[in-house]
């Protein structure tokens, strides 16, 4: 079952930690590609579900992995699905957060589907396929995954969030802090503001995570993203900047797929830019295709509710949140720009009549 109107809640918080201490083994999966926010709650609740006595939760993760990542999740059983394959004992329960969607899971849907009976959904986004898990638990307003993922650790180890250990609150702060892009984005609210400070109090060095997935660049990624910059196109009389990168460009840059982090944001910096576009040739073998298929990753970013990123790349087939959203296109980079253009366009125009 794959319909929009199906995604909706099937359980809460508190039927979550209960099904979870009822679990021997749990496996953790979460999106292709991870992310802060992907990691930080993957980790963030296997760590607490191995806290509880007789009981081993472990982590997949699937796709370019963020360099980051690889110290981040040392001392949590983790595998790699691609090196790795699915667990060697059957899981008692499967929980996919950050994600619901089919496409973002492609690498597992073989292993999670025939077990969607027990599986549970732990997601803030605004789409995806109900036939993931029949246990579902959906907070569109969570800012982050990992807003909703220290509740359920909280659950399980029967604390306050200030009061969770350690190495279960610095990846929950990392996902927090990395989905609201450090605070300052416009899904920060109270709450989140409200959680970052028992976090701190937990003891989370804020500072050691930000050098550790921000200050880590290799000079490669400097250089693929001068070419980025290089290839800044303003449009819709610079309401909407777009900049994309090529498989060539990463080839002779010497970067790799998990060093684009933050391109999307760089045309927001324009004062008259409101829907920012990143554009980049994606490997084909990497998503099953023939060789040769031309595949091109979309993001998008905008800076108004007016124009609404999920809206347009629900149009091109995917999808995410109001502000930031995202879509996988079978086709070239002019192909893909010219098709978010078209979802786009509209929404900037209606707003400039609103003015």
């Amino acid at each position: 079952m794959t319909s929009t109107e199906a995604w909706t809640s099937t359980t809460t918080p508190s039927e979550i930690a209960a099904r979870l201490r009822g679990a021997g083994r749990v496996l953790v999966v979460t999106h292709m590609k991870p992310d802060g926010d992907a990691a930080g709650s993957s980790l963030g609740l296997a760590r607490a579900i191995n806290l509880m006595p007789g009981k081993r939760a472990e982590v997949a993760y699937a796709g370019p992995m963020p360099a980051w990542l690889h110290p981040l999740r040392e001392g949590t059983p983790t595998r790699i699905w691609e090196r790795d394959g699915g667990p060697t004992e059957e899981p008692d329960a499967i929980v996919v957060i950050d994600t619901g969607s089919w496409s973002q899971l492609e690498a597992f849907r073989a292993y999670v589907e025939p077990r969607a009976a027990r599986a549970i959904i732990i997601d803030h986004h605004r789409r995806g396929d109900a036939g993931v898990a029949a246990a579902r638990w959906i907070d569109v307003e969570a800012a982050a995954a990992c807003q909703m993922a220290a509740g359920v650790c909280c659950l399980l180890l029967g604390c306050l969030p200030e009061h969770l250990p350690h190495e279960v609150a610095a990846p929950l702060y990392l996902g927090l802090a990395t989905d609201t892009g450090w605070f300052r984005h416009s899904n920060v609210t109270a709450d989140v503001m409200r959680l970052a400070g028992d976090l701190l109090e937990a003891g989370v060095d804020a500072n050691a995570l930000y050098q550790t997935v921000e200050q880590q660049d290799t000079p490669a990624r400097l250089r693929l993203l001068a070419r980025a910059l290089a290839s800044l196109s303003i449009e819709e009389n610079g309401r909407i900047g777009i900049v994309r990168i090529t498989r060539r460009d990463m080839a002779e840059t010497g970067a790799g797929a998990s060093e684009t982090g933050g391109f999307v944001d760089l045309p927001q910096t324009i004062a008259s830019v409101k829907a920012s576009v990143f554009l980049s040739e994606a490997d084909p073998a990497e998503y099953s295709l023939p060789a040769g298929s031309p595949l091109t990753k979309v993001s998008v970013r905008t800076k108004t509710d007016l124009i609404d990123a999920d809206v347009a790349c629900r149009a091109l087939g995917g999808g995410g949140h109001r502000r930031a959203a995202g879509a996988r296109v079978r086709g070239t980079l002019d192909e893909a720009a010219a098709q978010i253009l078209a979802a786009l366009a509209p929404m900037v125009r209606a707003m400039e009549q609103r003015r």
